[in-house]
């Protein structure tokens, strides 16, 4: 053994839900979690500070704040994988 690991296929899709998927599974996970916690970080302390600091917080305040969590990681995912997308050929015209 030469501790080479096979090169694995490489991260490819073609329809909406298989991009899913690939959410789903983690494939984005590392870069669209680590762009999540600053981005929502910093959300939060513009958007909510206030009401945090002053303990006015109310079920609204919270689901903002994972929203603020939320979209920067939907939108780092799909950033991510649209160079990966692959479209089926379209046949030639006549």
């Amino acid at each position: 053994m030469t501790g080479v690991r096979p090169a694995s296929a490489p991260i490819q899709w073609s329809s909406y839900r298989e991009a899913a998927g690939l959410v789903t599974r983690g494939v984005t996970f590392h870069t669209g979690s680590r762009i999540a916690v600053v981005v929502g970080t910093l959300l939060t302390t513009i958007n909510q500070g206030s009401v945090l600091v002053a303990g006015a917080q109310t079920t609204m305040t919270w689901i903002r704040i994972g929203a603020n969590y939320l979209i920067p990681f939907i939108v780092a995912s799909i950033g991510y994988l649209s160079p990966l997308r692959v479209r089926p050929e379209e046949p030639p015209s006549a």
